[in-house]
C-alpha cells in the first residue's frame, strides 16, 4: 500500500502559515486549519465554518471561525513550553491524507532533561459536528507538568472581530463556549471534554476569551501520559438550539469513545477513496501530488448538506471573504460527478436556491434574468467590491468591474447544471428549479446583446473575460461561446417542453414558444470570433493590435512587486500579456469547436503570453496540450496544479491582508488533466471512451468514473485502455 503520508521534518517559522493550508484537515462543515495546538490567532489558527458569513463594520463580509477547542500547552517544572519560543531537539508535522488524520511531534529540550508531545487530530467525516484530538507526553525524568488545555475564542478574523459576546460555562465537566456573530446575531456554541488518562481531577481557568482546564501531574521517567480530547461545533444554522444540540452530540461521541470515533473516520475515508484514488504506475510524486489534491477536495465537500458549496479557497480561512466563484462549476465539479455525484447535486442546488440574488443583481445593473455574484455569499449576496484592489503606492481602493463585467458566470451555472444532468441522468434537478435557473441566465444574455445598425451580428460588449488583466473589452471569445451555449441549452429545454410534462410545468411561467424562437436567434447570430490567417483566435476584439511582448518584459515594468498587473494603469493591459487560460480555456470546454491543429497553434501563440497569475491556469494548458497528442508538455503545467498546495509558493499576502489558502480549483483541474487530458476520457452519445495520452514516466494509469449510476473502472497504458464496468449500484454518504 502507498505511503499516503506528507510531512515536514525541523522548525520553520516562515512556514507557519503554509503548514496551516498544507496539514489541514475537514468534513466540508468545517476546516481546521493544520496548526500547532498552543497556536493562536497570531499563527493564523482557525476552525473555518462552512456558510456562516459575518460583517463588521465598513470591512468585508467573511466567513466565521469558530472558538477553537483543540487549544492546549503545557508548563515543566514551571517553565512554559511552545513553538515557536521553545528550544527544541526535532520537530515534524505528519498528514495521513488518506484517512484525514493530523500528527505533530516535538522534543523540547528542558533544564533537566527532555519532554515530548505527540498529537494526533481529526474532524470526523461522518459525525460532522465532531473534533477529535489526543495528546501524548513522555519525558526521560520524572517532571512536573502543568497541562493547560480547553476552548480559545480569541479566533482569527480579517476584517473582526465577528463575536460580540462570549460566554463559558462547566457543565459537568464539559466547557461550553457560546459566542454570539455581531451582523445576524447567530450562535456558534463549543462544547469540549477532555480527561487525563481516564482522570478527571482538574482545575478551570477563565479569562475574557479563553476557557481551560488545568490538569497538574507528575510525569514519570518514560511512562506515556495522553489527554484524551472529543468537541463538537454547532451553529444556528445547523438547529433551532445549538446549546443543547451540542450537548447531546458531545454526549454521545463520549460514550462511544475516540478509539471507536477514530475507527469510524477511517472506515469513512476508506469508503470516499474507492471512487475517487487515482493510481499512477511509475510515478509516484504525480500519485502523490495527485492524491493529495483530492484529499482537499474530499474535505471540503458538502456530503452532509442537500444545497452549499465550496469557496475559492476552500475551507482554510476567511481568505477571498469565503465566498464561491465560478471555480466551482468548471474546475471542481468533474471530480464529484465522477466520484461523487450526491456532491455535485449540493454544489449546483446552492446556485439553483440562490437564483432570487441572481435575479436581484441582474435588476440592479439594468438587465433581466440572473446575473449571478462573482463572489457568492448566503442567499447570492455579492461580496465582491467595487474597489478590490488597493493601490500600493497611494494606499487608495482602485476601481475594479470584476462584479460588474465578469459576466461569463452565469454561463458557468449552466454549464455545471446541464453536466450534471448528462452525466447522471438526474433530471430531477431541472424539474426543480435548474431548468428555470438556465432560461433565467438566457433572458440575462439575450439582454445584453447589442446589433450595429445595418449588421445581422450580436455582440457582447464591456467585459471581462477569465483574463482578468484586460478589462471592459468587447466580443471576448469566451464570453461569447459561454453565452451561445446558455442560448443553445435553454432552446433544448424549451423544445423538451412539448413531450415531458413535468418540463412544461417547471417553465409556465415562460411564453415557450415566443422566447424559444429568440434564443435560437440569438444562438446563431451571436459574434464568435475565429482564426485569423495565422491560426491564432483572438481573445477580444483588438486584442492582437496591442503590445506583443515577454512576461519576463512586463515583469521587469513592475514599481513595485505587489502591484496589480491589471486595470486602467497595470503593466500588462496594454499588451498581450494576460493572467490565465482563456481562449485556452474555451478550447477545453469546448474541444469541437476547433482542429487539433488550430488548438496547437494557439497553444503554443497564448501559453508564452501567459503569466499564469492564476490557480486556475496551468490546467487547462494541460488539457489542451493533451487534446494535441503533446503529454509531455502537459505534464509540468500538471505538476504545477496538482502541487500547488503540497509545495507552496503562491502568492500569500498583499500588503498586510493575509490571501492564501488552499487551491481548490487547482486540485480539480490536476483531476480534469488526469482523468481527461492523460486519459483520454470522454462521455458522448452514452458511450465511454479513453484514448491514453500517457507522459513518458507513466506507466498506467487507473481509476474509476461514474456514469448514470454505473461505475466504470477504466486502466490504461500507452498502447491501450481497459474499461470496465464494476457495478451498477452508487453508495452515497
Amino acid at each position: 500500500m502507498k505511503n499516503w503520508i506528507i510531512e515536514k521534518t525541523g522548525f520553520d517559522q516562515q512556514e507557519i502559515a503554509a503548514n496551516g493550508n498544507r496539514f489541514l484537515c475537514g468534513n466540508g462543515y468545517m476546516g481546521i486549519r493544520g496548526t500547532l495546538e498552543e497556536y493562536g490567532k497570531e499563527q493564523l489558527c482557525a476552525i473555518n465554518l462552512a456558510g456562516l458569513y459575518d460583517k463588521v463594520g465598513e470591512g468585508w463580509r467573511e466567513p466565521v471561525n469558530a472558538p477553537n477547542p483543540l487549544y492546549t500547552f503545557l508548563c515543566v517544572d514551571g517553565v512554559k513550553y511552545v513553538l515557536p519560543q521553545s528550544e527544541t531537539i526535532c520537530h515534524e508535522q505528519r498528514l495521513d491524507y488518506r484517512h484525514g488524520l493530523v500528527y505533530r511531534k516535538t522534543v523540547f529540550k528542558t533544564a533537566q532533561g527532555t519532554v515530548t508531545i505527540t498529537t494526533e487530530h481529526f474532524a470526523h467525516m461522518e459525525k460532522r459536528h465532531l473534533i477529535g484530538m489526543m495528546y501524548y507526553i513522555t519525558s526521560d525524568y520524572d517532571a512536573e507538568v502543568e497541562l493547560y488545555t480547553g476552548i480559545d475564542a480569541d479566533v482569527w478574523d480579517i476584517n473582526g472581530p465577528h463575536y460580540d459576546e462570549v460566554n463559558m460555562n462547566l457543565d459537568e465537566n464539559t466547557l461550553v463556549v457560546q459566542a454570539v456573530t455581531h451582523e445576524k446575531k447567530e450562535k456558534v456554541v463549543v462544547a469540549e471534554y477532555g480527561v487525563l488518562n481516564g482522570i478527571c481531577e482538574q482545575a478551570y481557568e477563565k479569562s475574557e476569551k479563553k476557557f481551560l482546564r488545568k490538569i497538574c501531574f507528575q510525569c514519570r521517567k518514560n511512562k506515556l501520559a495522553y489527554l484524551e480530547k472529543l468537541a463538537v461545533v454547532y451553529t444556528g444554522n445547523d438547529c433551532g438550539d445549538p446549546l443543547e444540540d451540542a450537548k447531546k452530540d458531545l454526549a454521545e461521541s463520549v460514550n462511544m469513545g475516540y478509539s471507536f470515533m477514530r475507527k469510524k473516520q477511517i472506515d469513512c475515508w476508506e469508503e470516499l477513496w474507492k471512487n475517487s484514488e487515482v493510481e499512477i504506475t511509475g510515478d509516484k510524486d504525480a500519485e502523490c501530488a495527485l492524491n493529495y489534491s483530492l484529499y482537499h477536495l474530499l474535505s471540503i465537500a458538502p456530503f452532509h448538506a442537500k444545497s452549499q458549496s465550496i469557496p475559492a479557497r476552500g475551507l482554510s480561512g476567511q481568505t477571498y471573504k469565503g465566498a464561491v466563484f465560478w471555480d466551482t462549476e468548471m474546475f471542481m465539479l468533474d471530480f464529484f460527478l465522477n466520484s461523487h455525484p450526491k456532491a455535485a447535486k449540493a454544489l449546483l442546488q446552492y446556485r439553483i436556491d440562490t437564483l432570487p440574488g441572481a435575479q436581484e443583481k441582474a435588476r440592479h445593473y439594468g438587465y433581466e434574468g440572473a446575473f449571478y455574484a462573482w463572489e457568492s455569499q448566503e442567499g447570492g449576496f455579492d461580496a465582491c467590491s467595487d474597489y478590490n484592489v488597493t493601490d500600493v503606492f497611494t494606499g487608495r481602493p482602485m476601481r475594479t468591474y470584476f462584479k460588474d463585467k465578469q459576466v461569463h458566470i452565469s454561463a458557468a451555472i449552466v454549464y455545471g447544471i446541464m453536466k450534471y444532468v448528462n452525466r447522471t441522468g438526474d433530471s430531477e434537478l431541472l424539474y426543480h428549479g435548474g431548468a428555470e435557473t438556465v432560461l433565467e441566465c438566457a433572458r440575462f444574455y439575450d439582454s445584453l446583446l447589442l446589433q450595429k445598425v445595418h449588421t445581422d451580428v450580436y455582440e457582447i460588449r464591456d467585459v471581462i473575460g477569465p483574463d482578468e488583466y484586460h478589462e471592459r473589452v468587447n466580443n471576448n471569445g469566451y464570453t461569447n461561446r459561454m453565452a451561445q451555449y446558455t442560448f443553445e441549452q435553454a432552446c433544448i429545454l424549451l423544445r423538451q417542453c412539448s413531450k415531458d410534462k413535468r418540463m412544461a410545468e417547471a417553465l409556465k411561467e415562460y411564453d415557450i414558444e415566443q422566447i424559444r424562437m429568440r434564443f435560437e436567434d440569438n444562438a446563431r447570430k451571436i459574434y464568435i470570433p475565429k482564426p485569423d490567417k495565422e491560426g491564432i483566435v483572438p481573445q477580444f476584439d483588438g486584442y492582437r493590435k496591442l503590445e506583443d511582448t515577454t512576461v519576463e518584459k512586463v515583469r521587469s515594468r513592475l514599481l513595485n512587486e505587489k502591484e496589480y498587473w491589471g486595470g486602467a494603469y497595470g503593466v500588462a493591459s496594454d499588451t498581450q500579456i494576460i493572467k490565465q487560460a482563456d481562449v485556452v480555456t474555451w478550447m477545453v470546454m469546448f474541444p469541437d469547436d476547433f482542429t487539433a491543429e488550430e488548438k496547437w497553434i494557439n497553444w503554443s501563440y497564448y501559453e508564452p503570453r501567459t503569466e499564469h497569475g492564476s490557480s486556475l491556469s496551468a490546467c487547462m494548458y494541460s488539457i489542451l496540450a493533451c487534446s494535441c497528442g503533446k503529454p509531455q508538455e502537459a505534464y509540468p503545467l500538471f505538476l504545477k496544479s496538482a502541487q500547488a498546495d503540497l509545495k507552496g509558493g503562491g502568492k500569500e499576502w498583499a500588503g498586510d491582508i493575509y490571501i492564501g489558502g488552499t487551491h481548490p480549483a487547482a486540485a480539480g483541474g490536476a483531476y480534469m488533466t488526469a482523468i481527461n487530458g492523460f486519459g483520454g476520457v470522454k462521455i458522448a452519445d452514452g458511450q465511454v471512451t479513453a484514448v491514453p495520452q500517457l507522459p513518458e514516466s507513466w506507466e498506467k494509469l487507473k481509476f474509476r468514473i461514474l456514469y448514470q449510476n454505473q461505475i466504470y473502472e477504466i486502466t490504461e497504458t500507452k498502447e491501450n485502455a481497459e474499461i470496465r464496468k464494476v457495478s451498477c449500484e452508487l453508495e452515497e454518504m
